[in-house]
């Protein structure tokens, strides 16, 4: 942000100006939720006090002071959108754990070093 906001601190302002929201009127045009949103959908992990920080800048009073009801709007807006976006891209969506079991018993063993490696009784005084 090029002005400063109320309740938007130096790095929720970084993540803002790198989304391209630079001034209140911009912040308003989205609403808070988007904004929070394009924040994330950035790849940054934003808390919901951003959240709820963005709508007080937008209502001009201290985070805190946002009504519950409307904190509850937002947060339910916020995970609706959220429900919406691609899985992260690389990695599939979060499964139940597996843990597999081997059996040692099964499982082939290896020499480090085989006693034949010279072939046998033969010399190596050549080499």
């Amino acid at each position: 942000m090029s002005v400063k906001l109320r309740n938007i601190g130096p790095k929720s302002a970084a993540w803002l100006r790198q989304v391209g929201l630079r001034s209140l009127e911009d912040l308003a045009a989205v609403g808070a939720v988007e904004a929070y949103m394009k924040v994330r959908r950035a790849g940054f992990k934003p808390s919901l006090n951003l959240l709820y920080s963005l709508e007080g800048a937008l209502q001009d009073c201290h985070w805190q002071e946002v009504p519950d009801a409307r904190r509850h709007e937002l947060v339910m807006s916020a995970e609706a959108a959220i429900a919406l976006l691609p899985p992260p891209r690389g990695r599939p969506a979060a499964a139940p754990v597996t843990t597999t079991h081997h059996d040692e018993a099964a499982a082939p063993a290896f020499a480090l070093f085989d006693d034949d490696r010279h072939g046998g009784s033969e010399s190596n005084a050549g080499d």
